[in-house]
This record gives C-alpha cells, sequence and structure tokens, in this order.
C-alpha cells in the first residue's frame, strides 16, 4: 500500500469517526433511538360468549351454501367473479405492493450508463484582425454512473417495512371487502325471497277477503246486513290489496341490488326463489372469543395498519441522522473514437458524502410528532376492531336465540289465528257472528302470517350477521397474507 493510499484510508476513517460522533449525540439529544412499543389492551379477552351454547371450533366454510340454494350459490361465485368494490379492492392490493417495490429500490445502489459523442468547430475569426485556421475536435464519451446510500441506520429499510405492513392490510382489506360482498348477497336474496312470500299470502288473504266479502253483499242482498258492514269489509279487502304493490317493490329492489353486486344489469337477473320458509337455518359454533382475532380480517388489517405506523415512527426518528452517499462513475473518454476504448482512455471518479441535518425549522420533529399521533390512532383503531369484533359476535348470537324463541312463539299464534278465521268463516255462513267479530279475526290472520315471514327472515339474518361476524369464510395461505419481518 503507498503512502496515498494510507493517508486517504486515514482520512476516511477519521471521517467516518466523526460521523459515527455526531450520529450518537443526535440518538442522546432528539430521543431517535429504537424504543420498544408494545400493543397492550385495557381488558381481557372473555372466556367464552355468553349467548353462545356451545364453544365448539369454528366451521364457516361456504357458509352460504348451508341456507340450502343452489340460485344463492350461483350469485355467490357470480359475486367472486365480477363484483366491483372486490375487484377495486384488488386494485388497491395491487397499488399498495406496487409502493412495496418502489420502497424497497432505496436498499439497492443506482446505475446508469451515459454516452456523449460531439464534434465541435472553433471560429477562425474570434480575433479582430487575424484570420487563422479553423479548429475541429471531436470527444467521445461513454460511462457507467453508480450511486448508494448508505442504509447504516435502517432508515430505508423501516420504510420499506410500513409498505410491507400497508400492503398487507389491503391484503386483509380485500377479504373484507369479499366478506361484506357476500353478506350483502345473502341479506338482499333473503329480503327478495321474504317479500315474494309475502306477496304470495297476502295473495292469498286478499282471495280470502274477497270471499267473505262476497258472502257479506250475498246477505246484504238478503236484507240480513247492513250496507255499513259490507263497506267495512270493502275497507280490509281494499286495504289488503294496497299492501301488495309496496312488497313486490321491496322485493324487486333486492333483486336490483343483487344485480349491481354481481356485477350485471338488473334486466339480466331474475330470481326463481320466492319463499323464505324453505331455506334452512345455518347452525354455527361461534368458538372461543380469542380464537375470533385470527378469523376477522379487519382486526388482521388494523393489526398491519398499527404495524406500518410504528415502522414510519422510526423513518422518522431516523430522519435526524446523518445521511451518507457514495456515488462514482467510471468509463473511456477520448478526442479520436479509435483511441476511446484504450487502457489510457478509462477515467473514472470515486465520492462519499455525508449530509447533517441542523436547523429544519421543526419540520423533522413535525413529522415525528405526526407519525407517533398517527401511531396512537391506529392503535385504538385496533383496539377498537377487537372489541367491535366480539361485540358483532354476541349481538348476532342474541339474534339468533330470540328470533328463534318469537318465530316458535308465532307459528302457534299463526295457528290459533287460522283457526279463529275458518270458525268465524263458518259462523258466517250460519248467520251466527257479528261482523266486528269476524273483521278482527282476518286482522288478526293476515297480521299473523305477515309476522311469522318477518320473523323468519330475521332468523335467517341472524344466522348470516354470525358468519359475518366470525369473519367468514377465508384462507390466509390461499390469499398469500404472509407475516412481515
Amino acid at each position: 500500500m503507498s503512502a496515498t493510499q494510507r493517508r486517504d484510508n486515514g482520512r476516511a476513517t477519521r471521517r467516518l469517526t466523526a460521523v459515527a460522533v455526531t450520529c450518537a449525540i443526535s440518538l442522546q439529544t432528539v430521543g431517535c433511538a429504537n424504543e420498544p412499543f408494545e400493543v397492550t389492551l385495557p381488558y381481557a379477552i372473555p372466556h367464552r360468549y355468553e349467548a353462545a351454547k356451545s364453544t365448539r371450533p369454528t366451521n364457516v366454510s361456504r357458509w352460504w351454501t348451508r341456507y340450502g340454494s343452489t340460485e344463492l350459490n350461483a350469485l355467490m361465485d357470480l359475486a367472486n367473479a365480477q363484483n366491483f368494490d372486490i375487484a377495486i379492492a384488488v386494485a388497491q392490493l395491487e397499488e399498495a405492493s406496487a409502493q412495496a417495490q418502489i420502497a424497497g429500490a432505496a436498499l439497492w445502489p443506482t446505475l446508469n450508463y451515459s454516452e456523449n459523442n460531439s464534434r465541435s468547430q472553433s471560429s477562425g475569426t474570434g480575433t479582430p484582425g487575424v484570420i487563422s485556421p479553423q479548429v475541429t475536435r471531436d470527444s467521445f464519451s461513454k460511462q457507467l454512473n453508480a450511486s448508494y446510500v448508505l442504509d447504516i441506520w435502517g432508515q430505508n429499510r423501516d420504510a420499506v417495512r410500513a409498505t410491507l405492513h400497508t400492503a398487507s392490510a389491503s391484503a386483509y382489506q380485500v377479504e373484507v371487502v369479499r366478506l361484506t360482498t357476500r353478506a350483502a348477497i345473502v341479506n338482499n336474496f333473503l329480503l327478495h325471497a321474504a317479500n315474494r312470500e309475502r306477496v304470495k299470502v297476502a295473495t292469498e288473504n286478499l282471495a280470502n277477503a274477497e270471499r267473505v266479502l262476497r258472502i257479506i253483499k250475498d246477505r246484504q242482498a238478503a236484507g240480513t246486513v247492513s250496507a255499513l258492514e259490507t263497506a267495512q269489509q270493502t275497507t280490509l279487502v281494499e286495504n289488503q290489496r294496497a299492501a301488495i304493490p309496496s312488497l313486490r317493490q321491496a322485493a324487486e329492489l333486492s333483486r336490483t341490488a343483487l344485480a349491481l353486486l354481481t356485477g350485471r344489469p338488473a334486466q339480466t337477473v331474475h330470481l326463481k326463489t320466492n319463499r323464505a320458509r324453505t331455506l334452512r337455518v345455518p347452525e354455527v359454533s361461534p368458538g372461543l372469543p380469542v380464537s375470533l382475532l385470527s378469523r376477522r380480517p379487519d382486526v388482521h388489517s388494523a393489526e398491519e395498519q398499527l404495524f406500518a405506523a410504528g415502522a414510519n415512527v422510526d423513518v422518522a426518528r431516523k430522519a435526524f441522522l446523518p445521511t451518507i452517499t457514495l456515488t462514482g462513475q467510471s468509463g473511456f473518454q477520448s478526442a479520436l473514437l479509435s483511441t476511446l476504448l484504450r487502457p489510457e482512455s478509462f477515467v473514472y471518479t470515486i465520492a462519499a458524502g455525508a449530509t447533517q441535518p441542523i436547523f429544519e425549522g421543526g419540520r423533522l420533529r413535525g413529522q415525528l410528532a405526526l407519525t407517533e399521533a398517527q401511531q396512537r390512532q391506529f392503535l385504538e383503531t385496533y383496539r377498537r376492531s377487537i372489541v367491535s369484533a366480539l361485540t358483532d359476535v354476541e349481538i348476532a348470537l342474541i339474534a339468533i336465540r330470540e328470533s328463534a324463541a318469537r318465530e316458535t312463539a308465532q307459528r302457534r299464534a299463526v295457528a290459533a289465528a287460522r283457526l279463529a278465521f275458518v270458525l268465524s268463516e263458518e259462523r258466517l255462513t250460519q248467520g251466527t257472528i257479528d261482523l266486528t267479530t269476524l273483521l278482527t279475526t282476518q286482522n288478526t290472520l293476515f297480521q299473523a302470517e305477515d309476522a311469522l315471514i318477518q320473523v323468519r327472515l330475521l332468523r335467517l339474518q341472524a344466522a348470516a350477521s354470525l358468519f359475518q361476524a366470525l369473519g367468514g369464510d377465508w384462507d390466509e395461505t390461499a390469499a398469500g397474507l404472509l407475516p412481515v419481518q
């Protein structure tokens, strides 16, 4: 090693030592050391759900198929392939992945190739009163330029980690959108079936009311009832008739909503299912509350956002530290193309530089405060997502339990109302019943039958809400969701 090389190495060592001392002072001054951030919950996860009958492990695989409708299954397959919201979420995931790729490029050196070939000719009359020969000069240059920012503090790695966590959160968000879409399809399908059944029951009740009206009119013609009694029954008939259009409209609204959810025009979607009572009520065990944290994609998404915020805090802290950049270029330069590639034409430049922030007007401290506030925000969001998940399951379990009890009681009410209507109609033909009792009996039956359908709908929807609250059907491995290191 020559004396010149030893002198240069000594200078480089002294510069790096000065940088290290400066960094140590910066770390102590601004507190840029990696401080551990522990995610804690101010509450204990319950051991079981209060409204649950069993603690068997959850099985929600293809949960929508448990309603026993091939038509619903077909709608779900269409939505998986054509739903716009899912497609948008997938595109947002691709955007987040691209951002992670961009951030990862900072970990590698940049390498560029430049080439410059020129010919110039000087003027022979540049000096007053002197005319000299023109001079033509050629220049040929081909160079490789390299630049690399040393990530000695890990700032770039932290930035990459933040974007990877953000991309992972977007991946979980795709599953959140998919779960929401599936729940919306099931709910609108159930609404359509229930309202079509309500139309059918209302039409049957209208026919019953019209039959009774004919009997009353016959008795009015015979002089045994008054015009008032006929008008009362007519009012009942028309009220029953007026209820049908709104039920048909509600069914059509559900059908058009299903068309949008499956990415198709409403004119192309027609459903055959018209009875909610023919659909099965799915049964599922909610499992243990602690297992819910690994089942809910929204909880995973909030957790990844929290981790990304923590990485951004590390980036903001390390922005106070010096930045060391290595640059270099090498190539060939010659005045003649024939001598361009000779060893004597080889040129190179190597440089190292360090930049230490001294005064930024509070920008770096403001950026650090911003990222720390965002971290606290995402922490509370994560905590809220856990509480919301536990609450959603409990609410769905209560709805299932109470709607089942209500349906059982409502079935008994319908059976009693139907028997009362049959008996009152028989007495009407015999002329042994007053019209007020008959009207009350009819109204009770009509309302009881309509209420039974609505209660059945609530029970079916409660099951869908439970599946949604449990996180739905998704596979973390199949979705490519891997933990970020």
